[in-house]
This record gives structure tokens, C-alpha cells and sequence, in this order.
């Protein structure tokens, strides 16, 4: 992602590296022992892989069908990725997990579980085949993918009985709410998505958002295809929407709702599009910075899981020391029932917090199937390990993340759409730095036809710089961007451009980069295809007075363009 600065983060990049296997050897020797004594993964998510430690961030989607969750991440990816299906009936029946990899292919469910070095999904395996057969990794070449990775999900859809009126959800072969707790609990940020046109909430969809509690931190509310409504609709669909939510997630902070229109096409109500615009902006902003966050994040979700831990293997030692040596099974049940009771005395007599404790009815529910008695007794030095871990070690290591002030921001870490306040070495690379009109007179001088030069008009020009034939060579097969041995104006611009570039002493790259191929040549709003919509495009505009305002120009400017040519 050359566009957000990613070379300048290098150094970040490394130290974020050695963070995460940091985070493994503390797991490893401080936490796992721990976890597999008291048997922590019969009760939460089975231990931590570390695959899992050092996977890249990942997005959850999540909405009822037809909400637009696979035509967002096609969006991001800038083309389909395989496997994908987009229509308006229910198309996605399956989890898809769309990764990095050098190619763009399937893997089905089994064999991603099994490759448990390469992927963080091994934990998928307890909920069985039936789910393994609904799910699968669609791996793709996109740019993006080098630092996220997003999971699809099914959309949920509820179905009208042939016997009455109410309800039924459709049949699934797995828990899907459990899945969805599962993939949030390792996500960095949830989407919800829902469609301006129905603001619905179906039982199956309220059962899954209320799995995402403890991780409000992640969620973001999407409220997308809102491009085919008018102003004043709008006012009355962000009020439907959030008096439903408000039913459903039951928190006093408001969240935060983003407005948009996530699809390859370009935005088609021009009243809204300003706001509509700078809300994608955000949330897209929002997702190319989440890997400079991605090791901060894993330190707090290690710090949450060994918090678990400790209560976990302190309400073990607790039950099984309130078990007599006769009417056990009684007593078990008793305990069971009172379990809330429990926590509260276990809270008072260890000061731990209640809000620390898990919940008592998922805890009851695993506790029915285990012998109270054979629970083990707390091992002192592995929870005196644990309380190092919480006190000293995540302390020392989040002391080398840039987070106490002291690191100096880069320009593009401070705002995305400061081109000129952005190092020479970075700004030379984008396209909106070619000084078009400085060489405009050279260009109408050589006399283009139909707006283009030959080759053999350009090489002049070329040549009078005094590079070598192979360096003047490689620009040729640069600049020559739709390659078809002529030049026009943008195309000369960004010749001349990567001429001044290489007589300053940059080097020259191998194959163009997106960020300089004229604004003429990139499908998008900016480009010759207006059906087609670039977020990167989006991102690579220099920040005007009113940015918005911007985008709005070059679109018109560009149907103008199009109907001269019709």
C-alpha cells in the first residue's frame, strides 16, 4: 500500500515484528501452561497457535443478505476476488476467508485448518465438518491484502413458515453465532453492515451482534447503498437505523455510524455525495492504519485472554474446594445453580472485579459435563508466572511500541491528504506532483495528432536530457502506459517527470507504480471506465481547500468528457 507511506513504516514494521515474537515466547512459557492445567480450552477458545499470535489484522463483515458485504471487500480489492458472489438474492453461503497469497485460488475449509503454520484458523476445528464444509480461504494478489485480511460471511435471512406466520431461521449445520463469536474474538475490527433500503433486524442477526459484546472497542456500524436516496430520506434512515440498534446493542456510548456506497460504480445522488465521500474516506483511512496498530492490539487482547486465564483457573481451585466428601453430585448442582453467587465471593476474596469474570450462564452450561473433584488444584507458580506476565512483562513491551509521545508522526500518519507536507522521496511517486502544465508548450510544440505524439516525435525531447539509451528506454516503456507507441499529453508529462526524477538520483522502478499512472488511465471517477470506483484513487487526491468538492469536480469533469465523445 505505497499510498499510505507503507515504506516509511519499515522501521515500525520491524519493530512491530519482533514485538509479536516477543508475544509468542511470553505465551509460549508464561500463559499456555497455565491454560492447558485448568483446561481453558473446553471452556473458551483453545489455545493460541503461533499462527494465530502473528496473523495479520483481520475485518469481520457482518449484515443480513444483500447488504453489500462482498461487493465492499471487491471494493478495497479493486476486483473480485475468486469465490466471490455478488447478487441480490442471498449469493454468499459460506465464511470466506480472503487473504494474501501469490495467486488467486480456493482452499477449502479442511485443509486451511489443518495447515496451522500458515493460517490462524486452527481453533475452527471443534465446531466440526459441518462447518468446515462452509467455509473456505479465497487467497488473492491484492495490494491490500499484504496488511488485512477481511472474513466474509453468509448472510442472514429469515424465512416465513408454510404453517403460520412466524419466523424461522434457515437451517444451518452449524452455530452461527458461535462462529461469529469466535472471528471477533481474533478480529481488529467488526463491520455491520445494513442497507439503506431495509433496516430490518432478524432474530439470527440480533443473537450474533449480542455475541460481540466485550469487543465494542471493533465495531463499526456501516450503512451502505446509501447513494440512491435523497437528503431528507437519509436524516430518516440514520434515525431508523440507530433507534434499531438501540435495541439490539444495549450500551450507553453511541456508535459510530459510517454513510456510504461501497460498489465499483460512482456514487449516484450528487446532494449527498459530498458527505457520502468524506464518510468512505474515513472508514477506508480507518482500515490501511489498522496494521500500525495491529501489535498494540494483540498486546491487549493477550492482556484480556490472560485476565481470563487467571479468573478461569481461580474459579476451578474455588468449585473444587467447596466439594465434601460425600454428596458430591448434590452439592455440584447446587453449586451450578449458585454459580453467580460463587463469583461474587470468588471476586471478594481474591479482589478481582466482577467485570473480569465470564459469563455465568455460557460457564454453567460447560460446567454440567465436568467432575468438580477431578478439577485441578492451582498450581502457585504458574499463576505467580501469569501475574508477572500482567504486571512487569506486557508492561516492558508495550514500553517499545511509539505510543508515549515520543515518536514524531510522519506527515501521512498525521493526515493522508497532505501531499506537499509529504518527504520528497515519497511525493515524487504520485502522479498529482507531475507538473502537467510546465510541460504542455513542449508537448503542442512537436504537433500531436489527435492529441498524440509518435514515438519518434518524443525521443527529442528524451535525448536532450543526456541519459543513457537504457535508462531513456525504460521510461519509454513506463510512461507508454496503454502501450500503444504513442503519447499524449499525460503520458509525455510523466516521462518528463521520471526524466527530472532520474537526473535527481531516484531510482527508477521496475513496473509503474498505481500511484503515478495518469488520473486519464485508471478506471474510476478520475478515469476513462465512470463505471468503475478506486478507493486508492480516492485516497491519492491532493487536499484542496474542500477535498469533497474536488472529487465532485473531476467526476463532472470526466461525464463532460464523455458525452463530447458520445
Amino acid at each position: 500500500m505505497k499510498k499510505l507511506n507503507v515504506q516509511e513504516q519499515k522501521e515500525t514494521d520491524k519493530l512491530f515484528a519482533t514485538s509479536t515474537d516477543a508475544l509468542k515466547s511470553l505465551y509460549s512459557a508464561k500463559i499456555k501452561p497455565l491454560e492447558q492445567l485448568t483446561k481453558f480450552g473446553d471452556f473458551f477458545s483453545p489455545t493460541l497457535t503461533d499462527a494465530d499470535i502473528s496473523a495479520k489484522p483481520m475485518i469481520l463483515l457482518l449484515g443480513q443478505y444483500s447488504t453489500g458485504k462482498t461487493s465492499f471487500i471487491n471494493y478495497l480489492l479493486e476486483k473480485p476476488f475468486v469465490g466471490s458472489n455478488v447478487a441480490v438474492e442471498p449469493s454468499t453461503d459460506r465464511f470466506n476467508a480472503v487473504m494474501h497469497g501469490t495467486d488467486d485460488r480456493i482452499l477449502p475449509g479442511n485443509i486451511v485448518c489443518v495447515q496451522s503454520q500458515d493460517f490462524p484458523f486452527k481453533g475452527l476445528e471443534k465446531f466440526g465438518n459441518g462447518f468446515m464444509g462452509r467455509f473456505q480461504c479465497s487467497l488473492s494478489n491484492a495490494p491490500i491484502l499484504e496488511k488485512v485480511s477481511f472474513i466474509d460471511t453468509p448472510g442472514v435471512l429469515n424465512i416465513i413458515t408454510h404453517g403460520g406466520n412466524e419466523g424461522k431461521k434457515v437451517g444451518r449445520s452449524y452455530d452461527f453465532p458461535q462462529i461469529v463469536e469466535w472471528f471477533a474474538e481474533r478480529s481488529d475490527m467488526i463491520l455491520l453492515l445494513f442497507d439503506a433500503h431495509k433496516l430490518d433486524i432478524s432474530d439470527e442477526y440480533r443473537e450474533a451482534i449480542t455475541k460481540l459484546k466485550g469487543h465494542d472497542e471493533k465495531i463499526r456500524i456501516v450503512l451502505n447503498k446509501a447513494d440512491n436516496i435523497n437528503a431528507q430520506q437519509l436524516l430518516r434512515v440514520y434515525g431508523g437505523l440507530m433507534w434499531s440498534l438501540g435495541r439490539v446493542i444495549t450500551t450507553p456510548e453511541v456508535k459510530k455510524v459510517t454513510i456510504g456506497s461501497f460498489w465499483s460504480g460512482p456514487l449516484q445522488n450528487k446532494e449527498t455525495e459530498n458527505l457520502l465521500y468524506s464518510e468512505m474516506v474515513d472508514l477506508i483511512k480507518d482500515i490501511l492504519l489498522l496494521p500500525k496498530n495491529g501489535a498494540i492490539r494483540k498486546v491487549n487482547d493477550l492482556v484480556k485472554r490472560s485476565r481470563l486465564v487467571k479468573v478461569h483457573a481461580l474459579i476451578l481451585n474455588h468449585l473444587r474446594g467447596e466439594m465434601p466428601v460425600f454428596g458430591k453430585e448434590k452439592k455440584q448442582a447446587e453449586l451450578i445453580a449458585n454459580l453467580d453467587k460463587e463469583f461474587q465471593k470468588i471476586s471478594l476474596m481474591s479482589r478481582i472485579p466482577m467485570g473480569d469474570f465470564p459469563d455465568v450462564d455460557h460457564y454453567r452450561t460447560v460446567l454440567k459435563v465436568h467432575d468438580f473433584t477431578k478439577f485441578p488444584k492451582i498450581n502457585e507458580k504458574m499463576l505467580a508466572q501469569l501475574n508477572e506476565v500482567l504486571s512487569v512483562d506486557f508492561p516492558n513491551l508495550l514500553s517499545r511500541f511509539p505510543i508515549d509521545g515520543t515518536h514524531k508522526p510522519s506527515a501521512y500518519e498525521l493526515n493522508p491528504f497532505a501531499l506537499d507536507e509529504v518527504d520528497e522521496n515519497v511525493r515524487w511517486t504520485l502522479f498529482e506532483n507531475v507538473d502537467i502544465s510546465a510541460f504542455a508548450p513542449l508537448f503542442n510544440s512537436l504537433n500531436p495528432i489527435d492529441g498524440k505524439i509518435q514515438g519518434q516525435v518524443a525521443k527529442g525531447p528524451l535525448f536532450q536530457s543526456g541519459l543513457p539509451n537504457n535508462i531513456l528506454a525504460q521510461i519509454w516503456r513506463l510512461s507508454d502506459v496503454d502501450r500503444d507507441g504513442k503519447m499524449d499529453i499525460d503520458e509525455f508529462a510523466l516521462a518528463m517527470h521520471l526524466v527530472n526524477a532520474k537526473l535527481k538520483g531516484y531510482e527508477l522502478p521496475e513496473t509503474l507504480p498505481t500511484t503515478l499512472i495518469p488520473f486519464s488511465k485508471r478506471g474510476g471517477m478520475f478515469g476513462s471506465n465512470p463505471n468503475q470506483s478506486s478507493y486508492q484513487t480516492i485516497l491519492n487526491q491532493p487536499q484542496q481547500q474542500n477535498y469533497q468538492q474536488q472529487f465532485i469536480n473531476n467526476y463532472e469533469q470526466q461525464q463532460q468528457q464523455q458525452q463530447q465523445q458520445q
